[in-house]
């Protein structure tokens, strides 16, 4: 399938789609005439991307581990291919998102204070939420 054809079936726009393949995280055939060709499984590599990309990781990161994932629930990573780079980058990765974590639970907190604070005082304004 053509590049377009990717886009719509995936809902990813084309230009992200041409910027996958800069990263080298979408790898598509070339036809003679040079237009990107894509196998079926390229929707199911793309709707992968894009979990591994909105769930926060960073492209560097994807890029590792993307050869050791066969599905969005399976990592296939045998601890010989593990190296001491990659083991640094993906603690640095857990740190990173832990701390991403923690701060959406600090303000998760401050909102549920912020609402319990204000709802007494708006119902008795005779306000209804």
């Amino acid at each position: 399938m053509k590049i377009g054809e990717l886009s719509r079936r995936t809902g990813v726009p084309t230009r992200m789609l041409r910027y996958y393949e800069e990263q080298d995280l979408l790898h598509p055939e070339r036809a003679e005439n040079g237009y990107r060709e894509y196998g079926e499984s390229a929707v199911a590599c793309v709707r992968q991307l894009r979990g591994l990309l909105d769930s926060g990781l960073t492209t560097e990161i994807i890029r590792v581990i993307l050869p050791f994932l066969s599905d969005p629930g399976e990592i296939h990573l045998h601890p010989e291919c593990l190296t001491p780079e990659t083991a640094a980058l993906l603690s640095g990765e857990i740190d990173r998102i832990q701390s991403r974590i923690d701060c959406l639970a600090r303000n998760r907190d401050a909102l549920r204070s912020y609402l319990a604070a204000v709802r007494p005082a708006a119902a008795e304004a005779g306000e209804v939420s």
